[in-house]
């Protein structure tokens, strides 16, 4: 076993680093605080492997080895990773040191090095702060060792430095921090972290010295890099010569770092020039909409745009314009929906919410995606069409309403009566049901409403009673008496998907409604039956004592040979004179407790099954309340689980009870009520769903319908080839009641009949209408027929899978069915694929003979950033309104109280608010929301979203919004666009480049929207908009532009330039519009139009396609991309030696002359986004270049040369390239030394040896860099140098 030694003071971030990383260790090392053994050398932390005594030194390398999170990544993801651990040990983390260390008594930090430091880590911050402002983890999508090491090199400054305002301006990484520490991981090794309110000192000198931990820092005398040491004086064991060596390096860097930061400070101190202030950075603003627009009319696009983008501003009055101009009904632009259209059709429903309360975010992320495929379809031309509808909850409705009386009235629905309890029932839905559609508006989801449904609707109420007699009279809607799961607090029967599996690892007391105490779960208790008529007993066991009330047999496997002898014996029940067979059935497991088993056929799933093969008899001891019934005193009338207890101490009494022992397993709670699920014998209502459930699977197999992604077949076919009958009775009162009628017939000669026999039972339209088929079946006259119809309602997803037709006006005929049915697309979540999708194909199988749709898209599920399941107890239910007009924490309190949790739940819900959202949530509008949903939609089955992260996006809002402004400031007022989107063959080099990524981005949406890859659409917009026409096209055309005013010659170029770039803002305001579709049309608004006749709206204008924007050049792309990396070579020169305003010369020295060309081209481009002086292109190594310049390798075609010489202190920056070329010495003699040693090819792996290889290619690999020996690098001149990238 391997030993990980560790230090035991609570603040050893290093230490906390390999603990956490232990944590997600397969095999978790023992833990010890001691020094390694004698004979190993290294300071701690430190791993021991037990399997060679190898010793693992170091932070980086002990969780690395440790931490199944590396696990098998690519090359990519390793080396990110690697990076992330290089930064925290080297960068990160000697500067958090200096910064609290003093403030935790530690000498040695001078106060000009504390005040520097604590500047310098601010700096570090912010670009921590900006790298995560678009992710929720460093590497990748989930958390991984970068995270773990990154966050325990800032965990002392979020202790004892960053104080309020500092974590408020860095809102990303502060987000970032606390996603990590509420890991599980990280909360069992770190506990509760208390932030620093206020930067001050721990602890006074005396109490440290005193009261300290092990090793707590010491303040007589004791330094920062004595503490980095990890200094084991406190333990008196003599250090071995390896350790102090290390020390002594590390003492080493510390000091080296300390002078750093004095030499800063003294520069600092040193007579400058008067700057200029610079403008504090502004807040994104609130701006409003204050123009009086009646609802429906046109928003006034006239006054200027705004300075700053504000979703209040540009998300008022597009809505209802858009929905008076009919943009969203199938009819628009055209005379009939029936009318032949080359371009198609496109038709898909809404998957109804429930009516019960608002939508949440996994609700936003269903409508986000579909009306962007929505809004594509209809700009791509096909006649389109997304329905709206509503579903009316059956179970989740009728409790809410039932608290809600109970909690304002003290009345139950009993005390009302069904007619007047569905009164309230409507009444709740008429004033809270039209909140959904509210939002959905505010979503901008562009449903065409006329067309809006809900399932409770004549029409729809009719099309349902339909399917019920149509089904009932074909046979395939039968009665029967079984299982079902049962909830004895609804009194009703429920779905599969309203059972929670709550997993329990062993004894555990669970609340129950009606019980004052907990209930104890996740216990095997094992008991003996007596066999009859001799002193002999069979031992079984059971978690639910209290059910062997009603045993009507012992199973065993016929092969155990244990039980061979009892063949033909009886068991003899202890509380009453039952005699109870054993039977021989092959689903005993035999080598499970000992192989006999206990059999309740009336309620067990498995038993049931047992009592039909052995014809046993089926004893209910239930009633819908849980209250015990058939069943000997004293157990009668006693509550099930008040009987548990007094079983349990009757087999003690009567001498047959051996043992209880823990036991795992897994207890079905009602998701609406809480209640402990039972398995309860009720005469039901079924569907037969063998014929349809062959034929769903066979349209899949057969390529009539298609799943995406494909992962979810195994599960479609798992369920559809092994389909159970659908019950579907719901002893509710709101919902569709039963059309279904029990007949007495008032005949002497006609036997009354039993609920069972489906003889008796008929179903109709009217209650004359059953009347009339009773009298003919049973051959009397209607008046002899007594009816009582069902008091059932149906189960809510039998509604709901008619719902693709009914909508329509199913079984009548209408245009719309014709055109409609069957649909495009149903686009869902994974959770419903056999509660609805499965459904849906079965019946539109059946009633329609036809496939409801042809391709079904299931996105994933959303979770919260920490991964947990959406859950208004746990108080991370969020409502997309909140995320779109911002809310307060205290407001996300005021909304707990409004709902139905209990007390107790309504604390824990808001201290998991305070702990995820601790201002509250930004303003962040729907824009901004729609873009995070889809780019976080990956095809898998869980998306962890973070609400912070959406903020990420509305900063690109206002970055779009500013791009337009400035360019429609450059086009001027007098700009006409050409007529037609086309080159004039006068495009310059950066015109083309611009133009040929706009076209790769028009085929990126285009496959995008095809693949319904969300991802890969948002990158593709996000990239061009931000990255290619904000970052390079507009920079560098405001020289053209700006010098085309002063010289006529430029101008024919200018006007060339202004056409582009009104081609991009236009084609890419059209590729953004099915995503953001209110800041789109803000701004398209704003712009000139190609011809009069244009569409009025964005949302009705042609989407963009590679048949038209056809100019993508690879040779173009590759030109610019080198050009790009020419650019950023010097810019980071610039950046190294701080040239924030001044401009330099820089030289290019290429390889050959065409390499000359290129850049010679590009010149403008170059200077500009450089912000150089001037660009000179140069050939060959030998080409004359001033002395007394930085050099860079921008690529193995150039060199960039950038002139320093007078622009900073030579003898400073010598001094510090005389460092860096001797650290690069030592860094590749090693690396070399490891390379030469004979068994490195054999030992290392394949992947590290290619990453050694390329550093050495990178550093040697260019003959003027290659040194004559290990011990020199020469150089050009004392001032020359070679910058390498780290």
């Amino acid at each position: 076993m391997d030993t990980l030694y560790v230090s035991p003071h609570p603040d050893d971030f290093r230490s906390l680093l390999v603990l956490i990383a232990a944590e997600y260790c397969p095999s978790r090392p023992r833990i010890l605080t001691s020094e390694p053994p004698e004979g190993h050398s290294g300071s701690r932390p430190a791993l021991l492997l037990g399997s060679n005594g190898t010793l693992l030194t170091g932070a980086s390398a002990v969780s690395w080895y440790l931490s199944s999170l590396a696990g098998e990544s690519d090359a990519k993801t390793v080396s990110q990773l690697w990076q992330w651990l290089s930064f925290a040990e080297n960068e990160l983390a000697p500067v958090s040191c200096a910064v609290v260390f003093p403030l935790l008594g530690v000498t040695g930090v001078g106060k000009q090095v504390h005040q520097s430091s604590r500047l310098e880590l601010k700096r570090i911050l912010g670009i921590l702060d900006q790298t995560l402002q678009p992710r929720t983890f460093l590497v990748g999508e989930t958390i991984s060792l970068a995270d773990v090491a990154l966050s325990m090199a800032v965990l002392l400054p979020f202790k004892y430095a960053l104080e309020p305002s500092d974590r408020q301006s860095l809102i990303n990484l502060t987000r970032w921090f606390v996603t990590c520490i509420n890991q599980p991981q990280f909360a069992k090794v770190l506990g509760k972290i208390r932030f620093c309110e206020k930067m001050v000192p721990v602890l006074s000198k005396t109490s440290l010295a005193s009261s300290g931990p092990p090793h707590a820092p010491l303040a007589n005398g004791t330094t920062a890099s004595d503490m980095l040491a990890n200094d084991t004086a406190a333990s008196g064991k003599p250090k071995t010569e390896a350790q102090l060596k290390k020390e002594a390096k590390k003492k080493e860097k510390m000091e080296k770092f300390q002078q750093k930061k004095e030499l800063e400070e003294k520069k600092k101190q040193q007579p400058q020039t008067e700057k200029k202030a610079k403008p504090e950075k502004k807040e994104l603003g609130v701006i409003t909409y204050n123009i009086p627009t009646p609802a429906g009319e046109k928003k006034d696009v006239a006054s200027p745009l705004p300075d700053s983008y504000s979703p209040q501003y540009v998300e008022a009055a597009w809505y209802p314009w858009w929905e008076k101009q009919g943009f969203f009904k199938p009819e628009y632009g055209r005379k009939s929906i029936s009318e032949p259209n080359p371009r198609g059709m496109f038709m898909m429903c809404i998957p109804p919410p429930n009516v019960t309360g608002s939508l949440h975010l996994g609700h936003a992320l269903t409508n986000a995606i579909q009306d962007c495929l929505t809004r594509w379809h209809r700009m791509m031309g096909e006649i389109t069409l997304w329905n709206p509808g509503c579903d009316h909850a059956g179970i989740a409705t009728q409790v809410v309403v039932e608290k809600k009386l109970m909690r304002e009235h003290s009345l139950s629905r009993h005390d009302l009566g069904r007619e007047n309890f569905i009164q309230e029932v409507w009444k709740w839905k008429n004033e809270k049901g039209d909140r959904i559609y509210h939002q959905l508006k505010k979503l901008g989801s562009s449903l065409d409403w006329d067309r809006a449904c809900f399932t409770m609707d004549p029409k729809l109420s009719y099309a349902v009673q339909e399917a019920f007699i149509r089904l009932h009279d074909d046979g395939v809607i039968y009665r029967s008496k079984r299982l079902v799961n049962w909830s004895c607090t609804l009194n009703s029967a429920i779905s599969d998907i309203e059972v929670d599996k709550k997993e329990l690892t062993g004894r555990t007391l669970l609340p129950v409604p009606g019980y004052k105490e907990k209930v104890e779960f996740g216990v095997l208790v094992t008991f003996a039956y007596k066999i009859e008529g001799s002193d002999e007993e069979v031992i079984v066991a059971t978690t639910r004592i209290e059910t062997m009330l009603g045993d009507t047999a012992v199973a065993v496997h016929p092969s155990d040979t244990r039980y061979q002898h009892l063949k033909g014996k009886m068991v003899v029940h202890p509380f009453c004179d039952r005699k109870m067979p054993i039977v021989y059935d092959e689903f005993v497991d035999m080598s499970f407790g000992t192989g006999a088993v206990k059999i309740t056929p009336a309620h067990d799933h498995n038993d049931y099954d047992v009592g039909v093969r052995h014809k046993l008899d089926f004893i209910n001891i239930f009633d819908e309340n849980g209250y015990l019934i058939n069943v000997p005193a004293p157990f009668l009338g006693m509550k099930r689980f008040d009987a548990r207890k007094a079983v349990l101490q009757a087999l003690k009494d009567k001498g047959q009870f051996k043992e209880i022992k823990d036991n795992p397993m897994v207890v079905p709670v009602c998701s609406r009520s809480k209640d402990i699920v039972e398995p309860l014998l009720k005469p039901q209502w079924y569907v037969d769903c063998s014929d349809m459930g062959r034929q769903a699977a066979d349209a899949v197999r057969e390529g009539r319908l298609k799943i995406i992604p494909d992962h979810h077949l195994k599960t479609w076919f798992n369920w559809m080839d092994n389909i159970r009958d659908w019950c579907i009775s719901r002893q509710l009162w709101w919902g569709h009641r039963i059309p279904a009628y029990f007949i007495t017939v008032n005949d002497p000669s006609v036997q009354l009949g039993e609920d069972m026999d489906g003889r008796y039972w008929v179903s109709g339209r009217t209650e004359d209408e059953a009347k009339a088929k009773a009298a003919k079946r049973f051959g009397v006259p209607p008046e002899r027929i007594t009816l009582r119809q069902d008091e059932d309602v149906l189960d809510t997803w039998f509604s709901s899978g008619i719902f693709p037709f009914s909508i329509f006006g199913w079984p009548n005929e209408s245009e719309d069915l014709n055109v409609f049915y069957p649909g495009t697309l149903l686009e869902t979540g994974h959770d419903i694929l056999f509660f609805w999708v499965a459904r849906m194909v079965m019946m539109g199988i059946k009633l329609m003979g036809k496939l409801p749709f042809k391709e079904v898209y299931l996105h994933a599920v959303v979770r919260d950033a920490h991964g947990r399941k959406m859950s208004k107890s746990l108080g991370n239910v969020i409502d997309p309104l909140d995320v779109i007009t911002g809310i307060s924490l205290e407001g996300l309190h005021a909304q707990l109280l409004d709902s139905n949790l209990d007390p107790v739940e309504i604390e824990k819900a808001k201290q998991g608010q305070k702990s995820d959202y601790p201002s509250g949530i930004p303003e962040c509008g729907t824009d901004a929301l729609r873009f995070a949903l889809c780019a976080y939609t990956s095809q898998g089955r869980d998306i962890n979203l973070d609400v912070n992260r959406i903020l990420g996006y509305r900063h690109f809002c206002n970055k779009l919004w500013n791009a337009v402004k400035f360019a429609m400031k450059a086009l001027g007022e007098k700009f006409v666009p050409a007529a037609k989107t086309q080159l004039s063959g006068q495009e310059s080099v950066s015109d083309r480049w611009i133009l040929s990524r706009l076209c790769a981005a028009v085929g990126l949406c285009g496959t995008g929207f095809q693949a319904y890859d969300f991802p890969g659409i948002t990158t593709a917009i996000y990239n061009f908009w931000l990255y290619e026409l904000c970052d390079v096209y507009l920079e560098s055309v405001k020289p053209v532009l700006s010098q085309a005013d002063r010289d006529d010659a430029l101008q024919t170029e200018a006007d060339v330039c202004r056409q582009t770039l009104y081609t991009c803002l236009e084609v890419g305001l059209r590729l953004l519009s099915p995503i953001m579709p209110f800041v789109t049309e803000e701004l398209f608004q704003r712009l000139p139009r190609r011809q009069q006749d244009s569409p009025p709206s964005i949302s009705v204008t042609s989407y963009p396609e590679t048949s038209e924007f056809c100019w993508h050049s690879e040779e173009v792309d590759q030109q610019m991309e080198f050009v790009m990396t020419v650019v950023r070579t010097i810019r980071s020169l610039r950046a190294d030696y701080n040239l924030t305003k001044m401009r330099a010369e820089c030289y290019l020295q290429c390889i050959d002359s065409d390499t000359v060309a290129l850049v010679e081209q590009h010149k403008l481009q170059i200077q500009t986004l450089s912000y150089s002086q001037s660009v000179h292109a140069v050939v060959g190594p030998g080409a004359a270049v001033p002395e007394g310049c930085a050099i860079a390798i921008a690529s193995d075609r150039c060199t960039v040369h950038l002139l320093l010489k007078g622009l900073i202190d030579t003898e400073k920056e010598v001094a510090k390239l005389t460092v860096k070329q001797g650290e690069l010495e030592k860094q590749m003699c090693k690396l070399k030394e490891k390379m030469e040693k004979s068994d490195y090819k054999e030992k290392v792996p394949a992947k590290v040896q290619e990453q050694d290889s390329e550093k050495v290619r990178r550093t040697w690999g260019n003959p003027a860099l290659a040194p004559q020996s290990c011990s020199c690098l020469n150089s050009t001149s004392a001032f020359d140098h070679f910058y390498m990238p780290s």
